[in-house]
């Protein structure tokens, strides 16, 4: 006798909109700074390799976040610990916000990005576990959520950067979002209850073999080049076009588009296809978009390009994510508590490597960094998938 199992669902009710709101306001966080970045360089007057430090000290923190994560959650919870991250987040905008002190900035994008990080890996963990089969669909939704609000944030900093108002009050979205989400849906929360999480370090300690690892520098690179066209392509936009600073900022809304694009898509894509060709085809196009964005001298080729490096990235973090656990055997605590690791690695080295070579060689030059990511990441996912 056979049975016939019932359809996964997604059921978006109330706490799944909290969670998926919750990651809009790390989404307005995180693409606003990115996108202000060369508008706060040109306010400071620093080098690339100076401002590319920002990039850094976020890493830094997203590092530091993944550690104490474990600790935050048992002590308070998954709903407490979150609203701590969304108000360090938020403290972190605001430290930026009136000042052009180095020393300020660095440490408010720091405090941002380290507290945003505990926001944003325990609501995932709890929007997981709430929808249970349909958690994987959940966590791509919300993702997508959260680069359609990304992206609608690098165009209205762009638009209000070029009016008195300047660039930094756009910055005042992300507490004023956040305000709202508190008032309106403070008391909402998961039914699941908060689960005791991996330590790091004792799960990277008893890691399985190479697999895993080559995994994990599978998840370096393509977080690495994430960031790099966050942090850089808008810049390389205006030096290539000759546009204004301001209105390169734009630059990101076509890669969020593109990505956006994808992540609604990709769930969809990984049903029919396998997951190694879907990845090396994913890198592919990214290199695609590359090109044709780097050698380009005109907007309208310039922002296509970007859409198709968007269309390519939105799906390398799930990919390599999946990697992760697979080579771990399965163990998805185990790869959660190494990905923050990897990943803010490669958010220390990328973007701050690339502006080193910008000063020295122009920003041109230094985005040739992204392709060999690229390059790397496919002899990752094609020598694994061989040896497997």
């Amino acid at each position: 006798m056979t049975t016939v199992s019932e359809p996964v669902r997604l059921v978006r009710d109330r706490p799944t909109w909290l969670i998926y709101l919750q990651l809009g306001t790390f989404a307005i966080f995180l693409y606003g700074l990115s996108a202000a970045l060369p508008l706060l360089r040109a306010d400071q007057r620093t080098s690339a390799t100076v401002a590319g430090l920002h990039g850094t000290a976020m890493a830094l923190c997203t590092i530091a976040a993944g550690l104490a994560l474990p600790l935050l959650t048992r002590r308070f919870g998954r709903r407490a610990t979150s609203w701590i991250g969304i108000a360090g987040m938020n403290a972190g905008v605001l430290l930026v916000l009136p000042t052009d002190s180095l020393v300020l900035t660095l440490l408010g994008y720091g405090l941002s990005g380290g507290f945003g990080s505990v926001m944003l890996y325990t609501s995932m963990a709890a929007l997981s576990d709430h929808q249970g089969a349909a958690g994987p669909a959940a966590l791509s939704e919300a993702n997508a959520v959260g680069v359609v609000v990304g992206m609608t944030v690098t165009f209205g900093l762009s638009v209000v950067a070029q009016t008195a108002l300047g660039w930094r009050a756009a910055l005042l979205i992300t507490p004023i979002a956040s305000a709202l989400l508190a008032v309106t849906m403070g008391r909402t929360w998961t039914r699941a209850s908060p689960r005791e999480a991996a330590s790091p370090v004792a799960a990277i300690a008893h890691a399985p073999g190479w697999r895993f690892h080559l995994a994990g520098a599978v998840l370096f690179c393509c977080v690495a080049l994430e960031f790099s066209f966050n942090l850089w392509a808008a810049e390389l936009f205006a030096d290539r076009t000759g546009l204004s600073t301001a209105t390169a900022a734009t630059a990101l809304t076509a890669f969020m588009a593109g990505m956006a694009a994808g992540r609604f898509a990709g769930t969809q894509l990984a049903l029919r296809l396998p997951p190694v060709p879907l990845f090396a085809g994913a890198l592919a196009l990214t290199m695609a978009g590359w090109l044709l964005f780097w050698a380009s001298t005109q907007p309208v080729l310039s922002y296509a390009g970007l859409v198709v490096s968007g269309l390519g990235v939105s799906l390398h973090f799930p990919l390599a994510l999946t990697a992760l656990i697979d080579g771990a055997g399965g163990r998805a605590d185990r790869a959660a508590a190494a990905s923050p690791i990897w990943a803010g690695a490669a958010m220390a080295v990328g973007p701050l490597a690339l502006g080193a070579l910008a000063d020295g060689f122009g920003t041109g030059t230094a985005f040739l960094m992204v392709p060999m990511f690229i390059g790397l990441a496919v002899a990752g996912v094609l020598s694994s998938s061989r040896r497997a």
